[in-house]
């Protein structure tokens, strides 16, 4: 990017010896620099289900500098970030005419969240933020923060977008009190956005994790919902939901079908909810979700996944044991630490599957499977005995087998 007309002639020393040219260049030398470089699959890394790439795919660093500085000597003589980010996390993702588009949570060093639209021609590096992030119609004057968008290439037409609306609680004397719900918009290009109603949903109080179903099931719009009775607790919640409703500009849903549900000392024990768009396959739809337990050092977000039948996407027909993904080495570490999650996965017509998560609240990478290693591993994959003597008992029925094989081979 080339210096600001006027600039060389108005250089300011800032800390330390360099110039406002000298910091500009840079600034934008590194962004260009981290933008370019080029990801590779992690060698360190094997499970047979996906492959992890080196890099994450966006963090904060990925923001393009205008967002955060005053490039104006006169205004900003020292160089300062005017509008920091703190973090990029929670991505929505979608292919459209073969480039991998993904509307990622990009969280100011205010705390407020937006979105904002990062395009790549691979999906596994190169992501470059559109020029300007999107600005949502402001239709709800209580809401307070917007997060963790959901993208859903409906069969009507229309490209949704699902995330939480947050607005202050204001039935409590607590500062920190809040409300979720779950906004709905639409759009053809993801750079017109029709905002619509609230989802509403008569018999739970609160929503977060909310995704829209690709398809019409019964003639209605089906959402996968998380019924909570407050801000953080889902308390009588038991699980993924599934509803339906008429009218998607004004979407009500009654009764709340139970998916995967919780259960005790599991990966979904504290809560649990919808993550990317199901994936249509042959044998059932592909869910990625993400489970939540408690430890003793907070809690701890993995990604899950699991199959729904094909006529009757609320009726689960393969849930494997365990975590598909979970926070390895560096991913711990962030701003809400021992966190993955995921809100976008892109199933490519060549069967290839890119899931985007983001680690500890901070950064998104990517994981690179194909759909038939997914069903594999769906539908084969032991379940969860749920008592530690029957996993035991599972896990050397396996090795038994193993050594059976070893044995014949020698």
């Amino acid at each position: 990017m080339s210096v600001p007309k006027g600039l060389a002639h108005k250089e300011r020393r800032g800390v330390g010896s360099m110039t406002f040219q000298e910091k500009y260049k840079m600034v934008f030398d590194r962004y260009e620099t981290l933008v370019n470089r080029k990801n590779e699959i992690d060698p360190d890394f094997y499970n047979g289900v996906y492959d992890k790439y080196r890099y994450p795919v966006l963090t904060r660093n990925h923001i393009p500098p205008v967002w955060e500085y005053d490039l104006n000597p006169e205004t900003n003589p020292y160089f300062m970030k005017r509008l920091g980010i703190n973090a990029v996390l929670n991505s929505g993702a979608i292919e459209l005419d073969g480039k991998f588009y993904l509307v990622a949570r990009i969280e100011g060093d205010d705390r407020k969240s937006f979105f904002g639209v990062a395009e790549s021609d691979n999906g596994v590096d190169g992501f470059r933020f559109w020029d300007y992030p999107i600005l949502l119609p402001d239709t709800c004057p209580e809401e307070v923060n917007v997060y963790d968008m959901r993208l859903t290439k409906h069969e009507d037409g229309y490209i949704y977008g699902v995330f939480c609306s947050e607005s202050k609680d204001t039935s409590v004397n607590d500062l920190s009190a809040a409300v979720a719900a779950a906004g709905i918009v639409r759009t053809k290009d993801l750079k017109t956005w029709e905002r619509l109603d609230n989802l509403t949903t008569l018999r739970s109080p609160q929503q977060r994790n909310v995704v829209l179903h690709p398809e019409f099931v019964d003639g209605k719009y089906a959402f996968y919902t998380r019924p909570m009775d407050d801000f953080i607790e889902t308390g009588s919640g038991g699980g993924i939901g599934f509803g339906l409703c008429d009218d998607i500009r004004h979407a009500v849903i009654d009764e709340e079908k139970m998916t995967s549900i919780r259960r005790y000392h599991t990966i979904t024990e504290a809560k649990n909810g919808a993550g990317a768009v199901p994936i249509r396959t042959e044998k059932g739809w592909i869910h990625i979700a993400h489970g939540v337990r408690n430890t003793a050092a907070g809690l701890r977000y993995v990604v899950y996944a699991f199959a729904t039948d094909l006529k009757d996407p609320s009726k689960v027909i393969a849930e494997p044991s365990g975590l598909l993904i979970g926070p390895r080495g560096g991913e711990r570490v962030g701003d809400v630490s021992n966190v993955v999650f995921t809100n976008g996965a892109i199933a490519r017509d060549n069967g290839e599957v890119y899931i985007y998560y983001a680690s500890s609240d901070t950064r998104v990478h990517v994981a690179v499977t194909t759909i038939d290693k997914l069903l594999d591993y769906v539908f084969h994959t032991p379940k969860d005995p749920l008592r530690s003597v029957e996993c035991v008992a599972q896990r050397c029925s396996l090795i038994r087998k193993n050594m059976e094989i070893l044995n014949q081979n020698k």
